[in-house]
């Protein structure tokens, strides 16, 4: 277990993210299990990408184990990580958000999981870190996938599960040999509309090239997620459901309905009504927020569904476009071992 080296590809696209950028990086830095090297990724950003390759460059002009690159593709956050995965000299490729510090054990309890040689990908738990210092008392835990963050629903300890969540992972490197890397087109731009779902597709997909893959989350693999006060509101609750729904149809298409869609009926059937009866328990208890909690859960199944239709309706008729492929390696990124 000791043996094993991870790359770890962090994806940057702005300045405003600067303070969190360097807490990332730190907090691999201090790994119990040290990394063999971290990639910052800069998304089309020239002005960030010679602020960090100046930041990351010791005196004599060489690189520290920081290597910042620029993103070799189309703008966003699937190319960013392809363009990581290209580079990485791992055997392992774990990703971790640019607004998010992982615990010291982080890259240890993933490295475990991998004695045994069907794990193909590794996930962990992912916090939420208000900015407001504390949970609204209207925002369902159910919905935490809202701000990039493990959700009521999960089962806990170290369990196989369909698909790993994006901003904390880690790969066998020839996971991405079978299934090749991230669909473009999918996943984030930015501050654009915030779709998601690219880590579901590969994973799917992962699975469907290799189906005596393991794929496994533990809870152990924790960091911390920044939530900043405009994800808060139920403005971005509202925005983030529909977009969700959108990447799903994407998904579907992709991968097809049944494997797209086979965690999420479990979820609407069984751990939303659950959440919608808490809610309604709480607010008959007088408890602040219950009400608020199972509206808005009845609200983002709602506006989730919506945003399936019209993203289903746009890809029949050939209005939404994503794609997907083998990734080359990099000149400067050698063969690693199985």
């Amino acid at each position: 277990m000791t043996d094993r080296l991870f790359s770890v590809v962090i994806c940057v696209y702005t300045e405003d993210r600067w303070e969190d950028i360097l807490a990332a990086v730190d907090s691999v830095r201090n790994q119990s299990h040290p990394a063999r090297e971290i990639l910052l990724v800069v998304d089309h950003n020239e002005r960030l990408l010679a602020r960090l390759s100046e930041r990351f460059t010791d005196r004599a002009g060489h690189e520290e184990e920081v290597r910042v690159l620029a993103n070799a593709g189309p703008r966003g956050l699937s190319s960013g990580r392809n363009t990581g995965i290209a580079t990485a000299q791992g055997e392992f490729v774990a990703f971790l958000d640019d607004d998010a510090v992982a615990e010291r054990d982080w890259l240890r309890h993933f490295a475990e999981a991998y004695d045994d040689p069907r794990v193909m990908a590794v996930g962990g738990r992912t916090v939420p870190a208000w900015a407001s210092g504390r949970r609204p008392d209207w925002f369902p835990e159910e919905f935490d996938w809202v701000v990039g963050c493990t959700y009521r629903g999960l089962p806990p300890g170290r369990v196989r599960v369909r698909n790993v969540l994006g901003g904390n992972a880690s790969f066998r490197r020839t996971a991405f040999d079978a299934a090749g890397g991230f669909a473009t087109g999918i996943g984030r731009d930015g501050d654009r509309r915030p779709l998601g779902c690219e880590e579901t597709e590969l994973c799917i997909r992962l699975s469907q090239a290799l189906p005596d893959a393991v794929l496994l989350i533990d809870d152990r693999s924790v960091i911390h997620h920044k939530v900043p006060a405009a994800r808060e509101r139920f403005g971005y609750f509202r925005t983030r459901t529909y977009a969700e729904g959108l990447s799903k149809a994407l998904v579907s298409r992709s991968v097809g309905a049944g494997k797209g869609l086979e965690a999420e009926r479990r979820y609407t059937t069984r751990v939303l009504p659950a959440g919608v009866a808490r809610g309604l328990r709480d607010a008959l208890l007088g408890r602040p927020g219950g009400a608020g909690r199972a509206g808005a859960i009845v609200a983002g199944v709602a506006m989730a569904a919506g945003g399936y239709v019209r993203g289903a309706l746009r890809a029949r008729a050939g209005g939404a476009t994503f794609s997907s492929g083998p990734i080359p390696r990099r000149h400067d990124a050698p063969e690693v071992a199985a």
